[in-house]
């Protein structure tokens, strides 16, 4: 008889349902029609219903499923009671039917930090750029990102009335990453992907330091290292704070699982421990291959004005 699973893929399992449940809530706010958009810090800076409630059901689910884990989600909200059918109880069987990496298997629920954003790339979602949109989970252990879901809520959303809707990513070091196809950008070709709304001059000289073929501005953090790891892009440079522990735990899981590499632009590890501050004060860089390519031409000026 098979031992049971683990704690770690029991989360997983949960978190892979929860970020499907989320998905749907992004969705379902844009079919009624009424957005409830609130500037958090600035006009870039939003949050919509869809960020609240989906927030609302992720940590609720997971608090009332591992009451003992840290959950950080990105939206600052009161604490009130949760509507049940914001609650998901399911865990998507195919996980739980996987091995887990036998560094993890010992993990209690209580050494796990779950990173949340609820829905990454809100601008994006206000102005109907409905692909940059993803629901991110990312799960941390001693510091580290170990494992992580992406649900894209429009995945499909321009391929006519007949698609479905939407689909899920998800990732556990040392096991593989899941739910997309890997691709490679040809070789030899720089495409950098990058800040859609918080472009300034570090960013600029430092994409332009990359000497690219092509610039892709896109919204979200998880949109963009989806392009990285289905051939869109060779590069993620964000040369500027403003990027969240939460944006990238889920991303990065993926990334690294499949053989990427995603630091800081000094080149630094992100750290994931609860108490670390939340923001990525010295920007991201990120490559599927040929990280240190990317990494030798960060201008020096860029390095200075960004301090961990």
């Amino acid at each position: 008889m098979a031992s049971s699973p683990t704690v770690l893929m029991r989360l997983v399992a949960s978190a892979y349902s929860i970020a499907q449940k989320a998905g749907t809530i992004v969705r379902r706010v844009i079919a009624e029609g009424d957005l409830g958009i609130v500037e958090k810090t600035c006009a870039t800076d939003l949050q919509t219903k869809a960020d609240r409630l989906a927030q609302m059901s992720i940590c609720s689910s997971l608090a009332r499923k591992f009451p003992k884990l840290t959950i950080i989600g990105e939206e600052d909200l009161p604490f009130e009671e949760v509507d049940q059918e914001l609650i998901e109880d399911g865990q998507w069987e195919e996980i739980l039917q996987q091995p887990c990496p036998s560094q993890y298997s010992a993990i209690k629920e209580e050494d796990l930090v779950v990173w949340v954003d609820p829905l990454d790339g809100t601008k994006e979602y206000t102005e109907g750029l409905l692909d940059n949109v993803t629901v991110l989970i990312g799960i941390a252990y001693e510091g580290k990102a170990i494992a992580g879901v992406i649900n894209q809520p429009y995945y499909n959303y321009q391929a006519g009335p007949d698609a479905v809707l939407g689909r899920t990513i998800w990732g556990v070091l040392g096991l593989g990453a899941f739910g997309f196809q890997l691709k490679e950008v040809p070789a030899g070709k720089h495409i950098i992907t990058t800040t859609r709304s918080h472009n300034n001059k570090l960013v600029t000289d430092c994409v332009t330091a990359m000497n690219p073929d092509d610039v892709l501005r896109v919204g979200g953090a998880g949109n963009k290292i989806i392009q990285l790891i289905e051939g869109k892009a060779s590069a993620y440079v964000f040369a500027s704070p403003g990027c969240k522990k939460w944006d990238t735990c889920a991303p990065e899981v993926i990334l690294h699982a499949v053989g990427g590499k995603l630091t800081d632009i000094h080149g630094n590890a992100l750290q994931y421990n609860k108490e670390v501050k939340h923001m990525n004060s010295a920007g991201v860089l990120a490559t599927l291959r040929n990280y240190d390519y990317y990494a030798s031409r960060v201008p020096e000026s860029v390095k200075n004005a960004l301090v961990p």
